[in-house]
């Protein structure tokens, strides 16, 4: 759940050249609403939660859309922030609406959907395992030895472990990758050890969020998209649990994701969602209990707490994002920063700082789409 809760703030943060302590701002942001979002959805609270076993996450189709609002040169960031929380709210009204549609979605459409998101990420975790692109090192025989390592590792305590082991096999391998990683020289903590123990995340913190419509209405037809997807994880889990899903929990499962879209985009996040994963995570652990999920959110809000645990990955993106170099649009001067890194990290404001195009969807999510493709396989073929 924290790669995957981690992955989109890099990513934005890689394409938009924030500094590091802006991303590292992001990272925790972005977990302290998961982890709001997940006990509201668990929980439930007034007409929201389908009290289901259920993780949010921060939204993977909604990368591409935001990127493309966050370098535009006439918007920036607080646009981004702005299309999320009027998403969130139309969202909100529309999930009363795709409940009632819920007899035209047969299992054959929801899962077309989800396969097709799926296969659109296993390109961000090669791009990953590869470096990220627009790294000066990208395809690095040593980054792709230490993936294959990871993923190897994988497999084998998957295969050969059993009971609680096999069930972290994914948190044990990237724990080992690091361990590799710093033996190999290649972790700088710098990041970490100048980060405060102890944040607040506060509401706008980056500024007053932008409405732009077409930017809206980019962000309500992902949120759209997110519901099918959804539906079918919901009526999923309701099977596995034995407690089937009906129209009415439907609807309030799926106000929890317009309204954990909502707040995100009020906490500096972005769209959350009902993460599909859980639908892997119950058919292979058994656990079916909706309160260790609540947990799970518990600890997703004392991450978000912590600067020190969000400035590690922060540091790692700003530190791409400066080796590449930007071009400052804004005044049209065509500057290139060749070595932002030796000449410390740019400190411009995020919606100040702009670029063309999408280069850098590489720093992406490598331990969650190799744990996506292998939870989706085994719950398909049941």
């Amino acid at each position: 759940m924290y790669a995957g809760a981690v992955a989109v703030p890099l990513i934005l943060g890689a394409t938009m050249y924030l500094t590091k302590d802006q991303v590292a701002f992001l990272i925790s942001a972005d977990l302290f609403s998961c982890g709001v979002a997940t006990l509201i959805q668990t929980l439930g609270l007034w007409i929201f939660g389908i009290r289901l076993p259920v993780i949010m996450g921060c939204l993977f189709a909604a990368v591409g859309p935001m990127i493309a609002i966050g370098t535009n040169p006439s918007l920036g960031i607080l646009d981004v922030f702005g299309s999320t929380i009027a998403a969130g709210v139309i969202g909100i009204v529309l999930a009363l609406m795709i409940g009632k549609l819920l007899r035209f979605f047969p299992p054959v459409v929801v899962g077309t959907v989800i396969a097709v998101i799926d296969l659109s990420l296993m390109s961000v975790g090669i791009n990953w395992a590869a470096g990220g692109v627009g790294n000066p090192d990208y395809g690095n025989l040593l980054y792709l030895l230490l993936s294959l390592v990871v993923l190897a590792l994988i497999l084998l305590i998957n295969k050969f472990a059993r009971g609680f082991i096999a069930n972290i096999s994914v948190l044990l391998c990237i724990v080992a990758g690091f361990v590799i990683a710093a033996t190999l020289g290649r972790v700088n903590m710098d990041g970490v050890a100048h980060a405060p123990w102890i944040g607040i995340v506060l509401p706008f913190h980056f500024g007053m969020p932008h409405f732009d419509l077409l930017s809206i209405a980019t962000m309500v037809i992902v949120m759209f998209v997110t519901f099918i997807e959804s539906t079918g994880m919901f009526l999923a889990i309701g099977y596995l649990v034995e407690r089937p899903v009906d129209q009415k929990a439907l609807v309030r499962g799926l106000r929890v994701d317009g309204l954990g879209t909502l707040i995100g985009g009020i906490f500096n996040s972005f769209p959350h969602t009902s993460f599909s994963q859980n639908v892997g995570l119950i058919g292979v652990t058994g656990v079916k209990s909706r309160f260790v999920c609540a947990t799970g959110g518990v600890i997703l809000v004392v991450l978000g707490l912590f600067p020190k645990i969000a400035a590690g990955r922060g540091f790692r993106a700003a530190l791409r994002a400066g080796r590449r170099g930007h071009r400052d649009v804004r005044h049209g001067r065509g500057e290139r920063h060749q070595d932002a890194v030796a000449r410390g990290f740019l400190d411009e404001s995020p919606q100040s700082v702009y670029r063309r195009g999408e280069r850098g969807h590489g720093a992406g999510r490598r331990a969650e789409v190799l744990f996506a493709v292998a939870t989706r396989a085994r719950t398909h073929s049941a």
